[in-house]
């Protein structure tokens, strides 16, 4: 009988631990629920800068953004005795939203831009105004607004305003740094644009497919510019990638439609003389372009990760023919197109962090001597002559002979495009930089030199020399505080009498040769985002 009792006693001890490991795994597992993955993100970049340089335009309607070449027609001149100094902030606010009920295969991308120089407007509307007393400025403008869906693993088919880099890599999911490095370093498109892409992101190699429409002028007519492309990378070993792409721009609209009174395309001599781009000079004959761009990009740790050695380049050739309208409003032969520019960059990393490194920058593009007075331009075109900008050269590390990412509302190097207003270019930089506090502290020096292929009228072909040096501290997770210096010897390049490219806004001619620039600023930036 004690038996069977103990028997009994144990049966429910074991009936009951069983229950209570159910109740627990149900309690404390199963019932309390897991934290909801969001379906809203934020994400934001904050600049703050205050600058002093000799650099200004001469236009006083121009105090919001100043794009394009220094001295070119964004009446941007240097002097010996007038200094600039202002305060300059932005915000670049991110917004994704990827909704549950689509399992992670469907998103919304949205950025947008709000900049100003402190003091500069108010009770207005216009992009790159806003902050004198009282503000309430109008000012919102709109980076991207693109659908993303993800269909399969790899695949990524994006539509609507998105971005539209120069890069075989996947601007929404790649560090900025490395898009800039890699493919034609947006030398060629840097820039946003309205249409669809399909990307396919694999293991070993990755391709992308896109159709853009750079301009829509009247919808019933066929007066377009529309800009398709395709580009492929494969991983050649384990370090070496190596790719090639087709680019090709249609352009119908005759230079309509553009940047504000700027206009675009190969007529739009204000734009060219802003940009720095090459003036094909029709007048006011209409013009039929089809332009192709054939390129092959290769490079070798990238990412920084595998040794110390890194290597990236690019050949690009554009080539492509336009027709005129001639008096009988038939269409005839106009000149040819057929440039070249190449890039190569050598950097190797000396210490422990990713910024201890030394870097060779190299660049060549060809010119032409006689513009098209042989019916053949042989100089390079890229994005800047439809956008302004429509591709920049901002990761060679010089501030003033190239241009910088750390700028707001005035984006003004000497060089604005790898063309050089069709003279060609060769030139480069080295730059070294060192963590003196690992992932802290850090300074860089430098110097920059560039030559014209082609001297202008009364030039020679020494653009110049820059020197440059910078300090940054980090003080946390994207925040940081730098300081940026840099002076710029101006060749004989600007002892030309060109008056092609000498005009400002108001059609005045600056006849003086001008000062050598210099700039100096402070930066404190940070980049916000959500858990």
């Amino acid at each position: 009988m004690k038996k069977i009792k103990l028997l009994i006693l144990v049966f429910f001890l074991q009936i009951n631990v069983f229950f209570a490991q159910i109740q627990e795994v149900s309690i404390f597992k199963n019932d309390i629920p897991k934290k909801a993955e969001k379906e809203l993100q934020f994400f934001a970049f904050f600049i703050n800068q205050g600058v002093t340089s000799n650099m200004y335009p001469e236009n006083s309607l121009l105090k919001g953004q100043v794009v394009g070449r220094l001295f070119g027609a964004n009446s941007t001149r240097t002097s010996d005795s007038l200094v600039s100094g202002y305060v300059e902030q932005r915000i670049l606010p991110f917004f994704i939203y990827q909704p549950r009920i689509f399992n992670g295969k469907a998103l919304l991308r949205a950025s947008f831009e709000i900049d100003w120089t402190w003091g500069d407007a108010a009770y207005g509307a216009g992009g790159n105004f806003g902050s004198a007393i009282s503000a309430d400025q109008v000012n919102l403008q709109t980076q991207n607004v693109e659908l993303e869906l993800i269909p399969k693993a790899g695949w990524f088919i994006n539509l609507g305003l998105q971005r539209m880099f120069d890069s075989p890599y996947n601007p929404y999911r790649t560090y900025f740094d490395k898009m800039t490095y890699t493919g034609y370093r947006m030398n060629y498109w840097g820039t946003d644009g309205v249409g669809i892409s399909v990307r396919r992101d694999a293991d070993l190699y990755r391709w992308k497919t896109g159709y853009y429409k750079l301009y829509e002028t009247l919808i019933q007519v066929n007066d377009d510019v529309t800009l398709g492309e395709f580009s492929y990378e494969n991983n050649i070993t384990r370090n070496w990638k190596l790719g090639g792409s087709v680019y090709y721009v249609r352009d119908r609209a005759n230079g309509s439609g553009g940047v504000s009174i700027l206009g675009q395309g190969l007529n739009a001599s204000l734009l060219n003389g802003y940009n720095g781009t090459f003036q094909f000079n029709f007048g006011a004959t209409p013009y039929k372009a089809d332009i192709f761009w054939l390129g092959t990009y290769f490079s070798r740790n990238a990412d920084l990760m595998l040794d110390r050695l890194i290597v990236s380049g690019y050949f690009n050739y554009n080539l492509g023919k336009i027709q005129l309208q001639n008096t009988d409003l038939n269409w005839e032969d106009g000149p040819s197109i057929g440039g070249f520019a190449g890039n190569l960059r050598i950097a190797y990393r000396h210490g422990q962090t990713e910024n201890d490194l030394i870097s060779l920058d190299i660049l060549y593009a060809s010119g032409d001597d006689n513009g098209i007075t042989d019916n053949k331009y042989s100089g390079v075109l890229t994005g800047n002559m439809w956008g302004s900008p429509g591709a920049f050269n901002i990761s060679s590390g010089a501030y003033l002979l190239f241009p910088h990412l750390n700028v707001v509302n005035r984006f003004t190097p000497a060089v604005a495009d790898i063309s050089n207003m069709g003279y060609g270019l060769f030139g480069g930089t080295l730059v070294a930089k060192k963590d003196w506090i690992p992932n802290k502290f850090n300074t860089k020096v430098g110097g920059a030199l560039a030559f014209s292929n082609v001297a202008p009228a009364g030039g020679g072909q020494i653009m110049g020399q820059e020197i440059f040096a910078a300090f940054s501290y980090t003080f946390g997770a994207f925040m940081s505080l730098e300081f940026h210096a840099a002076y710029l010897n101006l060749g004989d390049f600007y002892d030309s009498n060109d008056k092609r490219y000498g005009y400002d806004i108001n059609g005045v001619y600056n006849t003086d040769r001008p000062k050598n620039p210099w700039t100096a600023f402070i930066v404190y930036k940070w980049l916000l985002f959500s858990n």
